[in-house]
């Protein structure tokens, strides 16, 4: 996949590669850092962050990647992107075949459009996911960008559902960030109000509950907690604190790989 986006070190996986028929020299110089470190004999640092929708993941994902220069995926944007396509087609979410075939159409520069926040996208990429053969079209595209991060960033951290378990097993640090439903709820449909979207509590919680639902229960990669991950229960705790307790994680695993920061 090609995209002209610009190069940051938290963007999403098309960032900085470039056409392959005609790679940019950012794009080339970073398939030679990623072929250096290869050469060295040096896997990129990553770090695998799980947990149910409206955990706070990803912002904690986003903080960590710009206090340690990682490059950052959103997975589940790629399962919104997916569910976007589907929609846009007037297919059913729930079909197979028509979730697949528009995974596997799935172009990073969708992963900005602002319509994969949409309540309808989120329930809809909840159903997809559920799909194996949407996840192993997926797949691919989440190693590659765990394995060759752009070559500015120290490596990469990478949010979802099935990333410590699954996508991938061997990361450096692997957090698993939860919350009570209700706490959940509450910081959703806060969020929502504050992007001057209607959201009624009630009605919040009952959809979270049913993603919890399907995302735990999906016979594909289901929301599990990887046996060697740090349990972060952020019910009681604000985002700070949270973010503290995960830089210390992060910053031990970092200095074991003597990556001096």
């Amino acid at each position: 996949m090609s995209c002209d986006l610009p190069l940051t070190p938290t963007l999403s996986p098309q960032a900085g590669r470039g056409s392959e028929q005609n790679p940019s020299p950012r794009a080339s110089g970073e398939r030679e850092g990623a072929a250096q470190r290869e050469g060295e004999g040096q896997r990129p640092f990553v770090v695998a962050i799980d947990g149910p929708a409206a955990s706070g993941k990803g912002t904690l994902a986003r903080r960590l990647a710009e206090r340690f220069g990682l490059a950052h995926l959103d997975t589940g944007a790629l399962y919104r992107a997916t569910a976007l396509l589907v929609l846009d087609a007037a297919g059913d979410p729930a079909n197979p075949v028509a979730a697949e075939t528009a995974a596997r159409r799935v172009d990073p520069r969708l992963l900005a459009d602002p319509r994969l926040r949409a309540d309808a996208v989120a329930s809809a990429a909840s159903m997809v996911a559920a799909i194996p053969e949407v996840r192993r079209a997926l797949l691919g595209l989440q190693r590659d960008f765990a394995t060759h991060p752009p070559a500015s960033a120290r490596g990469a951290i990478l949010d979802g559902r099935d990333i410590g378990a699954v996508v991938c097993p061997g990361a450096d640090v692997k957090l698993f960030i939860t919350a009570s439903t209700e706490t959940r709820a509450a910081r959703r449909v806060k969020e929502l109000r504050e992007h001057g979207a209607p959201a009624i509590y009630e009605n919040v919680l009952q959809d979270l509950n049913e993603r919890d639902a399907r995302d735990s229960g999906r016979r594909a990669a289901p929301l599990t907690v990887a046996h060697d991950a740090h349990i972060i229960d952020t019910t009681t705790l604000d985002a700070d604190v949270v973010f503290e307790r995960a830089c210390a994680l992060v910053a031990r695993a970092l200095e074991e790989k003597e990556w001096q920061q």
